[in-house]
């Protein structure tokens, strides 16, 4: 008897699963198909991830996780990295330009299915599309699927993962990496549904991090980028996985929501597939941090610009975030107030819009050693409390409200109902531009900026991808 899932009642009991439906879509996806504007959005969605990912070559994470990566593909590999010289073996160059891209939280996001879509995708179609050599074309449809999959399949979990403790872009960002890699591999709809449930067993993401800064989160799209290379690696070579995937029994989200799974819709998993392009609906973030803190930190901005505020005109400050980020964003308290390094700090309403007040902005430089001691900062810092917003639309926005009581009685407030950059309230493609040319000037020349953002909004005319990888990477 065979050891495959090939009889009949096997076949029809995996044609109704989720998995079935979008290992169909992963296969069958034909590239005219994806309408123009979408095309144009996913080119920006990249184009925004190579230039975050240049800005992280400058920072000690990045060259600390490539001497570690370096030591584990113990001098081989010519795969190529994002914005460095390195070559690696073809997984470990995923997991470093997944680090790169995400590393800075500056990366793009989902916001239905509180996801950073790209970080996964992008390495993995970047480093399969190379290696099999493909084109730039093929990439770019490999990445729509995943990034059309991994969307949908954060947004049936409604949040729940984050309460739970578990980072969506780590865990579901497993399953959009092995549909972008299955596609790649020319994987038939079988071989697909198996490699997602592979996947299954290997995709993680802790939130743990939250509780003292550590670098973890960063690793989490570059581990589901490789996973995904992994699961469909061994799906191509007849190794068989679980078909209920998503809604067994202990499939994805029985397992991974405990007492929210009660809440999951799981039709989101495949609504409108094909139709309703998610795609298009990331959202670019304008500032280096949390998305859920983007909301208060402009509000703060707003606020201090409209009034003419002063750090020394404060005596108080509420700042209201959906009940469901409280414990992203909010807590520990001790630690949100007074941030110990610059993961604390992207992830503090407090320490945010103090800086947003006392300074107007906030961006990659109030992330710096020195900034984290502004004594003006942190003393407004501990001003700021956290209170939940009962108007809130999350997860289809992430609102927030800031209210500011000043030394001489007046009550001033500004609430942003829709965070910027989501999709009711995009940035456009000349301010995605604008974004990737201030990181690339961090770490080169504007000719080297302009000739990669040529390279990535032209890579749909790539006739081979590993040119792309390789004029992405540093000269050696």
């Amino acid at each position: 008897m065979s050891i495959h899932a090939d009889t009949a009642s096997e076949a029809a009991a995996q044609s109704a699963t989720i998995a079935a439906t979008l290992a169909a879509f992963a296969e069958g996806l034909r590239p005219e198909t994806i309408p123009t504007s979408v095309v144009d959005r996913a080119k920006y969605l990249i184009l925004d991830a190579v230039g975050i990912a240049h800005a992280s070559t400058r920072y000690e994470f990045a060259h600390r996780s490539l001497s570690a990566v370096t030591e584990l593909s113990a001098g081989a590999g010519d795969t190529p990295v994002i914005g460095l010289s390195a070559r690696l073996q073809l997984r470990d160059a995923m997991l470093i330009n997944g680090i790169l891209v995400h590393g800075l939280d500056y990366d793009d996001t989902h916001v239905q299915g509180v996801i950073h879509s790209t970080a996964a995708c992008f390495p993995t179609a970047l480093g399969v599309a190379a290696h099999a050599q493909l084109s730039g074309r093929d990439l770019l449809t490999a990445y729509v699927v995943g990034m059309e999959a991994g969307t949908r399949l954060a947004s049936v979990a409604k949040g729940g993962f984050h309460q739970i403790g578990f980072h969506p872009t780590g865990l579901v960002g497993a399953f959009s990496a092995t549909l972008v890699a299955g596609r790649l591999f020319g994987l038939n709809a079988q071989q697909l549904s198996m490699a997602q449930g592979i996947a299954l067993s290997t995709g993680a993401g802790s939130l743990e991090f939250l509780n003292d800064g550590a670098w973890t989160k960063r690793m989490h799209p570059g581990w589901a980028a490789g996973v995904g290379f992994t699961a469909a690696t061994l799906a191509r070579h007849g190794f068989v996985g679980p078909t209920q995937v998503y809604e067994g029994r202990f499939g994805l989200f029985a397992s991974h929501l405990g007492q929210y799974a009660k809440d999951i819709d799981l039709s989101l998993a495949t609504a409108g597939l094909g139709e309703v392009w998610e795609t298009a609906k990331v959202a670019v973030k304008p500032i280096p941090a949390c998305h859920f803190t983007h909301a208060c930190a402009d509000a703060a901005v707003i606020l201090r610009d409209k009034y003419g505020l002063t750090a020394a005109d404060i005596r108080s400050v509420r700042a209201l975030v959906p009940k469901e980020v409280v414990k992203t964003v909010c807590e520990p308290v001790a630690t949100k107030k007074r941030p110990q390094n610059s993961y604390d700090a992207q992830f503090s309403i407090p320490y945010i819009v103090a800086t947003a007040l006392a300074r107007g902005s906030f961006g990659l430089a109030h992330l710096e050693s020195a900034a984290l001691g502004d004594a003006e900062v942190l003393a407004l810092a501990q001003r700021v409390e956290s209170e939940v917003d009962p108007d809130s639309p999350f997860p289809k926005y992430y609102s927030g409200e800031v209210i500011v009581t000043t030394h001489d009685g007046r009550e001033l407030r500004h609430r942003e109902e829709i965070n910027r950059g989501a999709a009711d309230r995009p940035l456009s493609g000349p301010d995605i531009e604008k974004k990737f040319m201030d990181n690339m000037l961090l770490a080169g020349s504007r000719s080297r900026a302009e000739q990669v953002r040529d390279l990535v909004l032209n890579m749909d005319q790539c006739l081979h991808a590993r040119d792309l990888a390789e004029g992405l990477a540093a000269r050696r």
